[in-house]
């Protein structure tokens, strides 16, 4: 038999791709086992939200109610208050925060000094691997009455300690610069990665030109990082309603409760000090999700609208195939 007439998979196939590229797929075996065990598998725990949790039944004993959980859930008007003060404030959040990695990474990337370059960017990543329970502490020590910053005003000639902590005004503005504080370094590594993929060709022809330093950011750079960008800012907007638990549950005290209380604190509330009904807080937990999913859905779309890649490509106009 000629070798040629072995039969093997076509060329394009799914087959033809797996065996191409077979260890590309066993390397993904352990995370998609992972994904299975950890975020698949679980997911039939969200049958609780229609049902009334009894320990001694178990999740699937546990006797059906419908749509109970979610009656009452909107009809209580703390759920209806920390939905919209989550918003405002992860929207806000998202607003003030998000360019910063993206000037950061730019700004890394203006500085000629390479070891001096290297060095600001482990300095401002290094924040990112502390726990927000560490942070929050350097926080407490930074601006409480006895911290540096009071210490230091006093110095000044400022008689009366300024209330970081305890006021209500200030609380939204330290989560603004904690966050920047903590993840910009670390989301600003994404940006410069799509940075360093720019063909640098193009840099030397703007040389050659005569084009300025600002010129070669604006006509270049940004628009080689742009989808990156959208893709950024389409799985932050996916997280609307979830960002935040463990920053603001670290960072909250009893003067600030009323303006803390975000939708992961509601949950954590009426799930660990008000009852003992998961089947309520799975419900939380899943109209949280379900809101996520349209948010990052339109995000998608308006990616695409203003010529953006989306999350699966095929962004911007369509040109119309000729038949």
């Amino acid at each position: 038999m000629r070798k040629d007439r072995i039969l093997k998979p076509k060329t394009g196939s799914l087959l033809a791709e797996i065996v191409k590229n077979k260890w590309t797929y066993v390397l993904l075996i352990p995370g998609t086992v992972w994904f299975i065990i950890f975020a698949y598998m679980p997911m039939g725990g969200l049958s609780l939200a229609f049902k009334h949790y009894n320990a001694r039944m178990g999740i699937w004993g546990s006797p059906w109610t419908g749509f109970e959980n979610f009656s009452y859930l909107f009809a209580d008007p703390a759920f209806w208050a920390s939905v919209w003060r989550t918003l405002w404030i992860n929207i806000s959040k998202l607003v003030i925060t998000f360019p910063v990695p993206v000037l950061m990474a730019l700004f890394l990337n203006e500085i000629r000094m390479r070891r001096f370059s290297k060095v600001c960017q482990t300095l401002y990543t290094f924040p990112y691997f502390l726990s927000w329970v560490v942070v929050s502490g350097v926080m407490i020590n930074v601006l409480s009455y006895t911290g540096v910053v009071n210490s230091f005003l006093q110095l000044l000639g400022v008689d009366e300690p300024i209330n970081f902590l305890g006021s209500k005004s200030k609380f939204v503005p330290m989560l603004y610069l904690t966050e920047i504080w903590k993840n910009s370094g670390w989301s600003a590594i994404v940006y410069i990665a799509a940075i360093s993929g720019i063909d640098m060709e193009q840099y030397e022809a703007a040389d050659l030109d005569g084009a300025t330093r600002w010129q070669k950011i604006w006509r270049i750079t940004l628009p080689n990082i742009l989808p990156t960008v959208f893709v950024m800012f389409i799985l932050s907007t996916g997280n609307i309603l979830t960002n935040g638990f463990d920053q603001v549950f670290n960072l909250q005290n009893a003067a600030t409760r009323d303006v803390a209380e975000v939708l992961d604190i509601y949950i954590y509330r009426v799930t660990f000090q008000s009852s003992t009904d998961f089947g309520f807080s799975t419900a939380v937990s899943l109209f949280r999700s379900v809101v996520n999913l349209i948010l990052l859905v339109m995000a998608d779309r308006l990616a695409k609208v203003f010529g953006g890649s989306g999350l699966f490509g095929e962004g911007g106009k369509r040109e119309k195939r000729k038949v």
